[in-house]
């Protein structure tokens, strides 16, 4: 590939995982900021039993993400190649996000 003046650019391998691992730091800015707000939704106005346990749940399924999202910002920092990420914690990631999605909806909704 070459660049605007016409010299072949090399490949730096060190971007990708950089990205990869802004890319789960900002998921996992918007998972909080997400849960910040449905607590304060279930919070706002009265407790009630329901809004209690949706917020239980969706702050549940944010330290499970939190859990995914560390574990896979540590091995893209450790290492110079890091491997791809095991399809369990990828599917657990995408579990936990759309749980939290579900929740903090059902709160809204509820409020």
């Amino acid at each position: 590939m070459t660049g605007p003046t016409g010299v072949r650019e090399g490949r730096d391998p060190g971007l990708q995982p950089e990205r990869t691992r802004l890319a789960w730091r900002r998921t996992t800015l918007a998972a909080t900021v997400a849960t910040v707000l449905a607590v304060r939704t279930a919070l706002h106005g009265g407790v009630s039993a329901p809004a209690v346990v949706l917020c239980a749940l969706c702050c549940a399924c944010w330290l499970g993400f939190l859990l995914i999202a560390h574990r896979r910002i540590r091995t893209l920092s450790a290492t110079g190649a890091p491997a791809a990420p095991a399809p369990r914690h990828l599917t657990a990631a995408v579990l936990c996000t759309a749980a939290l999605a579900v929740c903090g909806a059902a709160l809204v909704l509820q409020g």
